[in-house]
């Protein structure tokens, strides 16, 4: 009993250390005295001088493109290479192929940066949209492989063998009785590396170019100049965003588990 109060105690202090500073930040947003002390009174001042800035909301959907581009492109290659590594029978490849997938999300984002940086500078990419989303489907398409594999273990051979007894395709194995099977960790694939993008700087910061920017890269670049609370209400904004991704994942996850319960249950 006590072990369980000591536990609850811990994780409540956890989250107050984790969330108290965003809470900080969020307060202050609403702050007309214009700086993050003496909360002079509630103003929206901030939240429309953001709305205001044309340039900034340029930017805000230029992150959000390359969020919604690279995740989408990375469940592509995701499911490719998931299935890849899946079919792989002997030990000693399959383990080489998962570690090399797991190389961008291990490594440093300053050397996967640095080495994007140096590579499209050699091959002749000019560093802008195209150089940031080939970044992002790169280090996003490892977070794919790695939700959609535990499906696939968990998949019976079986669905498959009675498939093509059936007469199926490899095309309508793969359409009808994989992605299916393996639709909620394409969802979280898709979750997962969309969050990723919205939230990577060092990666992005490397290979942006004149002319283009992500919202990360740009608040880095707003804050170096001073406090502006624009930057608070910018940044609750994106907070709010990122909450709304998780409780529509979290539905989603949801409705599929009850979607796969009654499958069940008819069978």
């Amino acid at each position: 009993m006590k072990t369980a109060k000591l536990s609850n105690v811990y994780l409540i202090a956890v989250f107050i250390i984790l969330y108290a500073p965003i809470f900080f930040l969020i307060f202050y947003s609403f702050n007309s005295g214009g700086a993050m002390r003496n909360f002079e009174g509630f103003t929206l001042e901030w939240y429309q001088e953001v709305f205001a800035d044309t340039r900034l909301l340029i930017i805000v959907l230029n992150t959000f493109v390359i969020a919604l581009l690279s995740s989408a492109i990375s469940v592509i290659f995701g499911i490719a290479g998931a299935l890849a590594i899946h079919y792989v029978r002997r030990r000693q490849p399959k383990n080489a192929l998962l570690s090399l997938n797991n190389v961008l999300i291990v490594s440093p984002d300053v050397i996967i940066g640095a080495s994007f940086l140096i590579m499209f500078t050699i091959i002749g990419i000019k560093l802008g949209f195209v150089s940031v989303l080939l970044s992002h489907i790169a280090f996003s398409v490892p977070i794919v492989v790695i939700m959609i594999l535990p499906r696939l273990q968990e998949m019976s051979s079986t669905l498959i063998d009675a498939a093509r007894d059936l007469g199926a395709s490899s095309w309508h194995v793969l359409t009808r009785v994989i992605i299916p099977f393996i639709k909620p960790g394409i969802f979280a694939g898709f979750f997962m590396a969309l969050t990723y993008s919205l939230d990577d700087f060092a990666v992005t910061f490397f290979v942006t170019g004149n002319g283009f920017s992500t919202l990360s890269v740009e608040i880095y670049s707003r804050a170096r100049q001073g406090i502006a609370l624009s930057i608070n209400a910018l940044s609750t904004l994106i907070f709010l965003f990122t909450i709304l991704l998780v409780i529509g994942y979290y539905f989603i996850n949801q409705r599929n588990s009850r979607t796969s319960a009654r499958s069940e249950g008819r069978g």
